[in-house]
């Protein structure tokens, strides 16, 4: 491919991703949260969970929404992705579930049920119970759900953590398939019971070992989303090369770049480390590349020869 097909390339990714609502979403999520920064004290807002000193070590502490019309498209999914995701932001800390909340309403049980089967399925196959939370009737509209999760971690991976120098490094559950024409990609439902709760364990793991002290995970702004947010907490910026990214085959980069991957994470790892934080996740069938290097500022999008600007 000649340097006008890279920069042909780029240029159209580029368009696309700028287009893309669940990114801009992500870009300007610091507005959203900022009456929180207020209202925090000594914890720090804009990671996957609030970390909150206890003993040795920090409980985390996280919730997440789902899209309304998540909601009515695919209730069984949404209810199973409602703890997924929460399991997710925990293990993207460093940490392990203890127990997951609910918050749901519904017009009745006709509604409610079929949502409260993908919560039980998922509850079940990561071993974490549902311990309450809130359910609701309402005459009429439509179905709303949330779910919390409390956790623990003796170390933790932050968003804060992020310097100038590192590499940055995506790991990533290509194990799966597309769920619908949604952006989806299902790489939980099925699995072995024990491959998807020891997986997550790999998190925690590496926290511990001191190779990797920053990351987030891969949430419903994609990749690009998610490293602005990351980029944000820490105060710096990176170059992403669109095209190391590891992806399913067959599958549009487009659409890979604004998925949510079930079990997907970036990673800021000092140079040194980046071989041995590859080696963890291969271990367990998980791919994992080197995807770019993080900057002093801006981000930068580059595929094959030609690199741009795009925040």
């Amino acid at each position: 491919m000649s340097m006008n097909d890279d920069r042909e390339r780029l240029h159209r990714l580029i368009s696309f991703l700028g287009a893309s609502k669940a990114i801009a979403d992500k870009v300007s999520i610091r507005q959203s949260y900022a009456p929180a920064e207020v209202l925090a004290g000594e914890i720090r807002v804009g990671d996957d969970c609030a970390a909150i000193p206890d003993g040795g070590g920090f409980l985390l502490f996280a919730a997440e929404g789902m899209l309304e019309s998540f909601v009515a498209d695919d209730p069984w999914f949404a209810g199973y992705s409602a703890v997924m995701v929460n399991l997710s932001d925990v293990a993207a800390m460093g940490g392990w579930p203890i127990a997951i909340i609910d918050v749901l309403w519904t017009p009745g049980a006709e509604q409610s049920s079929v949502i409260w089967d993908g919560i039980t399925a998922a509850s079940a196959a990561y071993g974490v119970p549902v311990v309450g939370g809130h359910t609701t009737t309402i005459k009429s509209g439509g179905a709303y759900l949330a779910a919390a999760v409390l956790g623990r971690a003796e170390h933790l991976l932050t968003s804060f953590d992020a310097r100038p120098g590192d590499d940055l490094v995506m790991a990533v559950d290509l194990r799966g398939g597309w769920r619908g024409n949604k952006p989806f990609w299902n790489a939980s439902v099925g699995a072995p019971l024990l491959r998807l709760r020891e997986d997550l364990r790999l998190l925690p793991a590496l926290a511990a070992s001191g190779l990797c002290k920053a990351g987030k995970d891969i949430s419903n702004g994609g990749i690009v989303g998610t490293l602005a947010m990351l980029l944000e907490c820490s105060g710096v910026g990176a170059e992403l090369w669109l095209d190391q990214i590891p992806r399913p085959s067959n599958s549009e980069l487009e659409r890979w770049l604004i998925a949510f991957p079930s079990y997907g994470y970036l990673l800021s790892v000092p140079r040194g480390n980046t071989s041995q934080v590859l080696k963890h996740f291969a271990t367990r069938g998980i791919a994992a590349g080197t995807v770019g290097r993080i900057t002093d500022s801006s981000l930068f999008l580059s595929y094959g020869a030609e690199k741009e600007r795009f925040l």
